[in-house]
């Protein structure tokens, strides 16, 4: 009998094949109607506000509510992902977003659009963290960071879909329209997750082993180019590990999963205070309303631009020095957006490179968790990092306007440089190890 054949081993010989591509690309179309659902409540706010005459402050529970719920799916799915499978969670995910955002577009009162932004919060924080799992593991190793961030995309660019859909189409489909949009487009490529979607291979292999080898080999049959032996076995080289949280502080993980968690909250504090305000911010500063907007798409657009390069950076460079120059990069742009004033060109150079500075890390951090994790625990450190990053946003959207209300727009870019600082300690704080993951050597420097 052949010894057993490790699956990462066997990925990572293979160039990438149609049947990959085809997963990279579902995982990124289902992160692109994820962004685009995110962020429809602040494109339709406004409307929203007139529709049910509401003062602007009061749309704040409502925005809440929806961070509120991502950062409780993020928490909670990948905890199933990595128990049930990559696939069903996926499923149940998308389904759940989907749904709740149809049926926003008839909601009646605005307690009704607080509950189901909500329950949609819960299906959208809870793909990112399994959909990243899911493409990091049907990826070879050196080309996991340009996967991952590619299909990370999907999100700005659903974001930026979505504001160009309600700048041209509101006045026309109205803010119902955009949810329905928003709902209905998912559930139509929930039904082609549910049939060409394939469970992830390694989850197969380490949780069900008597089951599913007839599954393993079916699906790479359609990775690899030489025939698998007859007699193939196959392996996972890891232990097996039931999921859990405490799983995240045990094994010498403790130090670097406290860490990281610091640092997605830190940093979404001010990505996402950033984000939800600068509108409001330009405004204040003096520039007309209607140009206010573009501060936003600006900032989106640099970030999908700076991805692919910064991803491809990733496996040649030390993860950690990488986040601190990021970081470093993003109190410095912090400082000269105070001192900008109305300089409009400078302001908006600046704007744009936070799209690096500032929320570049998000993609270095997420290829660090992959790598410094067993498949066990890979979707569950991924969710439990993100739901500390949409804790971090709950803060960052909700101090913003306070912060701006007392130091003015100059006092607002000043405030982003503190929880950016607290992050670059916390960055300090990782300690370097080398490891093996997927049979290849890892380094969470």
């Amino acid at each position: 009998m052949n010894p057993p054949l490790s699956i990462s081993s066997l990925i990572d010989r293979q160039p990438l094949q149609p049947y990959q591509w085809a997963i990279f690309i579902l995982c990124f179309a289902t992160a692109l109607f994820d962004g685009f659902d995110t962020q429809a409540i602040a494109y339709t706010g406004p409307a929203i506000v007139a529709a049910f005459g509401l003062r602007a402050g009061d749309l704040a529970p409502i925005l809440i509510a929806g961070t509120l719920g991502m950062t409780i799916g993020a928490m909670t799915l990948g905890l199933i992902g990595d128990r049930i499978g990559r696939r069903p969670a996926l499923l149940g995910g998308v389904a759940v977003f989907s749904i709740a955002s149809l049926l926003t577009a008839f909601s009646t009162s605005t307690s009704h659009i607080l509950l189901l932004r909500f329950v949609a919060g819960l299906g959208m924080g809870g793909c990112t963290p399994v959909l990243l799992a899911l493409a990091a593991e049907y990826g070879s190793a050196r080309h996991r960071g340009s996967i991952m961030t590619g299909v990370l995309l999907g999100l700005p660019a659903g974001a930026m879909l979505g504001g160009l859909l309600a700048a041209r189409m509101m006045p026309v489909i109205g803010w119902q329209g955009v949810f329905l949009v928003g709902g209905g487009a998912p559930l139509v490529l929930l039904v082609v997750l549910f049939f060409t979607l394939p469970e992830s291979l390694h989850y197969l292999v380490s949780r069900e082993r008597n089951q599913s080898e007839s599954r393993v080999r079916k699906i790479l049959q359609r990775i690899l180019i030489v025939p698998l032996p007859a007699d193939a076995v196959f392996q996972v080289p890891e232990s097996v590990t039931r999921a859990s949280v405490a799983a995240l502080f045990a094994n010498g993980n403790a130090r670097n999963t406290v860490a990281i968690w610091a640092v997605y909250l830190c940093n979404w504090v001010a990505w996402f205070m950033f984000l939800s305000w600068l509108p409001t911010v330009l405004k204040a500063a003096g520039l007309p309303a209607a140009q206010a907007p573009m501060g936003t798409v600006i900032v989106n657009a640099v970030f999908i631009v700076c991805a692919i390069p910064l991803s491809m950076l990733l496996p040649r460079v030390s993860t950690r020095k990488l986040l601190i120059v990021l970081l470093a990069l993003g109190i410095a742009i912090s400082t000269g957006l105070a001192y900008a004033g109305t300089e409009w060109g400078l302001v908006f150079v600046l704007a744009g490179a936070a799209g690096l500075g500032i929320g570049g890390q998000q993609i270095a951090l997420n290829y660090l968790v992959v790598g410094a994790y067993p498949t066990e625990l890979r979707a569950t450190a991924t969710g439990w990092a993100i739901g500390m990053g949409r804790v971090g946003a709950i803060a960052g959207s909700a101090v913003g306007g306070t912060v701006l209300g007392f130091g003015g727009p100059g006092g607002f870019y000043l405030a982003l440089a503190v929880p950016l600082a607290a992050a670059l300690l916390a960055v300090i704080a990782i300690r370097t190890t080398t490891r093996v993951v997927d049979g290849n050597l890892a380094i969470a420097h």
